[in-house]
């Protein structure tokens, strides 16, 4: 399995890097894609990470799962760029995974992603979700979409990505092996 987390400037840290930590943890390859065009980027409370390819060098076909993360600026420049929303229509057309935490679940609402299925979000993004079925929970997957609430959430919203992607099994005992218990 194989996935890409795709970053801009101004993202939330804590819910980039616990997915790309998780995943990794449990042997998902996992790269950390620059949408900004810049080798490092900055995040929401002036932490500069280091990436692991940019968006134009991105083999987008040999990836199983696209995961945005929140943050409110870092979500709006990952909108704004027209090369990755290209690639999330598609992977969603494709029935491809997809996944956004935080304030990125609102990109998925904006695309018409969410109609009919259950979705969480950050609070003051719920009016995003549109067509979807807010719950409210710390994270969510309904189809070949994983959204999650927040920050805090982060945890879980990883948790739900390695359950999809390899088993139920494989996100319990790295939940033990974190000492973490499962919210969602």
């Amino acid at each position: 399995m194989k996935i890409g987390v795709f970053f801009a400037k101004g993202y939330e840290e804590i819910e980039a890097l616990t997915v790309v930590d998780l995943c990794r943890r449990a042997g998902i390859d996992v790269t950390m894609v620059s949408v900004d065009g810049t080798q490092s980027v900055v995040g929401s409370h002036n932490m500069d990470v280091r990436m692991d390819a940019m968006l134009e060098d991105v083999d987008f076909d040999g990836l199983d799962m696209l995961v945005l993360p929140g943050g409110k600026a870092g979500t709006q420049g990952l909108e704004a760029c027209e090369g990755l929303m290209a690639q999330l229509d598609r992977f969603y057309a494709q029935g491809k995974w997809v996944a956004a935490i935080c304030a990125a679940p609102s990109i998925l609402g904006h695309r018409g992603m969410l109609k009919g299925r259950r979705a969480t979000c950050y609070p003051t993004f719920e009016g995003h979700l549109e067509g979807a079925e807010v719950t409210r929970r710390p994270a969510e997957a309904d189809g070949n979409v994983i959204t999650g609430r927040g920050m805090g959430c982060a945890v879980d919203f990883g948790l739900l990505i390695v359950e999809k992607l390899i088993s139920a099994q494989a996100a319990k005992q790295l939940a033990e092996q974190v000492v973490y218990e499962r919210q969602s």
